[in-house]
């Protein structure tokens, strides 16, 4: 156990940004392992991991005190959907709730941007995924910038300040989060260029694949210096000690999953979970439960 909890914390920490200012991108390469090499290694300890975090999140569910929050943002096939399965294949389902968001419908248009992420974050001793969530408004938003029409803001918050403003209320927002028990921790997968070019042709290779492949994401693909740019800013005005980012290097998958999954451990165990105590009222009760199921010898 002793070697998990050092590899969880040495992974988590060489991808943590914490304090935004200074931030750059281009200091963390999408085909980092850190130096590991055994694809085969980094499955058996990804199976153990797996085995940690449903013995924690079972204990979070117990104390029922604590919610953590996961998102993930990414560009399309860095793998957001394969890292929750993985990573998250031995949670108990009724503890953890996984929420993918596409674009706003006319309802969420009508509402503030945070709204409908909101109405969907983890109670109390559970853990919540959002794959793609509130900061879709501070990049795809910010690289269509059309797209702000349909929000029917009022003309005078379109102003210069509005993607500083919107940075503002996104720490904030983490901010009371953090004040309320909910642990928040997010997770760039970090693509690159090149690498996506090879998943999408994988997928059009494949029939199996087909499904996953839209003619928007090679129209998203030309706007990647846009997207990266946006990325940046991103990280850089939103990464706090509350909820700070991780950037994930996202070339090799294997590489992404126990780097997630060392995340995910190092926040549980963070929280000194433990299964709650009973009080001598139901002591009794259990006793005399014990007694009774004793007695009739079935």
């Amino acid at each position: 156990m002793e070697h998990l909890l050092e590899q969880t914390r040495r992974l988590a920490a060489a991808f943590r940004v914490a304090r935004g200012r200074g931030f750059r991108l281009k200091d963390f390469d999408p085909a980092d392992t850190l130096g590991l090499k055994s694809e085969a290694k980094a499955r058996l300890s990804l199976r153990e991991s797996v085995r940690e975090i449903s013995r924690l999140q079972e204990m979070l569910y117990a104390q029922d005190r604590w919610g953590v929050l996961l998102i993930f943002q990414a560009m399309d096939a860095a793998g957001k959907d394969g890292t929750i399965k993985h990573v998250l294949s031995g949670v108990n389902p009724q503890g953890c709730d996984v929420v993918a968001f596409k674009a706003p419908s006319d309802e969420e248009l009508d509402h503030d941007y945070l709204w409908r992420c909101s109405k969907r974050l983890p109670e109390r001793g559970r853990l919540g995924i959002f794959n793609r969530s509130y900061y879709e408004e501070t990049l795809v938003v910010r690289v269509h910038p059309e797209l702000l029409a349909k929000e029917k803001l009022p003309l005078r918050l379109l102003g210069k300040k509005l993607w500083k403003h919107r940075f503002e209320d996104i720490r904030h927002f983490e901010r009371y989060l953090a004040r309320n028990g909910i642990v928040v921790r997010k997770f760039f997968l970090h693509l690159s260029k090149k690498e996506q070019r090879r998943r999408f042709l994988e997928r059009l290779r494949n029939p199996a694949k087909h499904w996953k492949f839209s003619s928007s994401d090679v129209r998203e693909r030309e706007r990647w210096d846009d997207y990266m740019d946006a990325y940046e800013d991103m990280i850089r005005r939103t990464a706090t000690e509350a909820a700070p980012w991780y950037v994930v290097p996202a070339d090799n998958k294997w590489f992404t999953r126990i780097v997630v999954s060392s995340v995910v451990i190092e926040t549980l165990a963070s929280l000194d979970l433990e299964y709650p105590e009973i009080d001598q009222t139901r002591r009794k009760e259990l006793a005399a439960a014990r007694a009774a199921l004793g007695k009739r010898g079935e």
